[in-house]
């Protein structure tokens, strides 16, 4: 399996997006090494002293005020994986398992964590042979860290839980023997280290944030297509107007338009006499939507970017100072935040979609388009049901926009009194970018259709080669007929990015 090699602190969301996209193994930069195995260290002689440190020799939790005998250390700390695999519900997807591992060898890597380098070398070998912990996907409150789903990820590295290896799910120590590997057994704080962190809730933001910056560049593309075909205004693309208000995205989301409907003939034959004075707000503000919410998508990148280079279990190893101290990066407070955020920006991203859906579909506002986008209404119903569907879906999505990390609650005996809620914050993002895209793949359906109504017109050369694109997997919809394939098929467009293969060099791409 192919390999890349990261360097903790300075991992990119290009390197995540790559590693994420192809399934790849990585390695981490071997110049981490040294700090790792000080931090090490410094447990190794915390745990031969006198002196308390939390989940070195102490408890967990409200129980971090009992002394913990030597001999009993390792006990402790196996004790802590398996009673913390408590997650619950369906598992989640392997390349999901994977990139949190791959997030988890990240944050170990910084040095301030205290495991053994050996730790290190057998996730990166598990990675490398396939050996994918089986995690359930509900049980994290964000804080203190993902805990369960993280233990189920641990226990397979001591030889516990569940795994997959060659497409068979097994236990997880004969997961390991089947790979050639040997499980570990925990040392002082290696437990904590492990299940004490964001990676769970960081790897579904993560997840969530790439696949809808997919959609928000397809939703750029489609929209210009559904401008074309209800023959809609480019006036409101001019620069000046969205320089004049300076949003980053709103003036590339307008120059990525205008270049997309450069050339349309369509376009050039109502630019006369045309009794509109101005198109509604789903045809003429769509810079001022979709460029907000992909201003709003790269705020929560920067965070998660941040985040996926962080040090997030408890207590920390401060190297510098040679203390081993309890704080409080284990809380998911700006995964949540940012979770959120992806949420409020795909959210509106496709109600903005709906609407031009349904404007493409009603006779009085689609200028002079057929009832449904059907060549024989009435007889046929058309796009009918599938803007309804889209409706239902933009429904779903707003619910689903709802903010999560308002919505704390105590546990563990009140010590944990404020948590994030941040798991499930990011965990909804999956399926509100798959709600996103069927509404997208929607309004690409209508907007081909309502393009090639305007024949002998024709569309720039962009879009006249998304619709070919399209064209490849559904045909022009003529009689009813069972449309659900239809619109799966032009969903996985979306989803792919496939359409952007040839419009990609006029969108912007997302940078922290």
């Amino acid at each position: 399996m192919t390999s890349i090699c990261l360097d903790p602190g300075a991992v990119t969301l290009d390197d995540l997006a790559y590693v994420f996209s192809k399934n790849l193994s990585i390695t981490l930069d071997r110049s981490c090494r040294p700090a790792v195995e000080a931090a090490a260290l410094s447990i190794e002689n915390a745990a031969n002293g006198d002196i308390p440190v939390y989940g070195v020799n102490t408890g967990f939790g409200k129980l971090a005020s009992l002394k913990i005998a030597k001999d009993e250390m390792a006990t402790l700390q196996r004790n802590l994986i398996l009673s913390h695999c408590c997650g619950v519900g369906a598992p989640i997807a392997r390349s999901m398992s994977r990139l949190i591992m791959v997030l988890k060898l990240v944050s170990l890597g910084r040095g301030a964590s205290g495991v053994r380098w050996d730790l290190i070398e057998l996730v990166e070998k598990m990675l490398e042979l396939g050996v994918t912990p089986v995690i359930p996907s509900q049980g994290s409150v964000g804080a203190s860290g993902d805990l369960a789903p993280l233990a189920h990820m641990t226990a397979v590295i001591i030889g516990e839980g569940v795994a997959e290896f060659e497409g068979k799910v097994m236990p997880g120590r004969e997961a390991l023997l089947n790979a050639g590997l040997t499980p570990i057994a925990l040392g002082p704080k290696e437990g904590l280290a492990f299940i004490n962190g964001t990676q769970f809730s960081t790897a579904f933001a993560l997840a969530g944030l790439f696949r809808a910056w997919t959609a928000a560049k397809s939703a750029l593309t489609v929209s210009a297509m559904s401008t074309d075909a209800i023959m809609g205004s480019t006036a409101p693309l001019q620069p000046e107007i969205h320089s004049l208000r300076g949003h980053r995205g709103q003036i590339e989301a307008a120059a990525a338009m205008r270049a997309i409907l450069a050339g349309s003939e369509i376009r050039e034959s109502h630019r006369e006499g045309d009794t509109r004075v101005q198109d509604p707000y789903c045809i003429r503000c769509q810079p001022q939507v979709t460029g907000a919410a992909m201003d709003v998508l790269r705020q929560a990148a920067n965070t998660l970017r941040i985040e996926a280079n962080a040090a997030t279990d408890n207590p920390l190893v401060l190297s510098d100072a040679e203390k081993i101290v309890s704080g409080g990066n284990f809380h998911a407070e700006p995964v949540g935040f940012a979770a959120d955020m992806i949420a409020l920006a795909v959210s509106e991203i496709g109600a903005i979609a709906q609407r031009r859906i349904a404007l493409m579909v009603d006779p009085t506002l689609s200028f002079d388009l057929p009832p449904f986008l059907t060549p024989n209404p009435g007889v046929n119903s058309g796009f009918m049901i599938a803007e309804v569907t889209t409706a239902a879906l933009m429904s779903e999505n707003k619910h689903l926009a709802n903010p999560c990390v308002t919505d704390s609650t105590p546990t563990s005996a009140n010590q944990e009194d404020h948590v994030s809620m941040a798991a499930h914050g990011a965990f909804r993002l999956q399926k509100m970018v798959e709600n996103l895209n069927t509404i997208i793949g929607v309004e690409l359906l209508c907007a081909a259709q309502g393009i090639e109504f305007r024949a002998p017109l024709k569309t720039s050369a962009s879009l006249t080669a998304c619709i070919s694109r399209l064209r490849q997997d559904v045909p022009t919809l003529g009689s009813d007929r069972y449309l659900a394939p239809d619109i799966e098929q032009a969903s996985k467009l979306i989803a792919s990015g496939a359409l952007l293969d040839r419009a990609v060099s006029l969108i912007p791409e997302l940078d922290a």
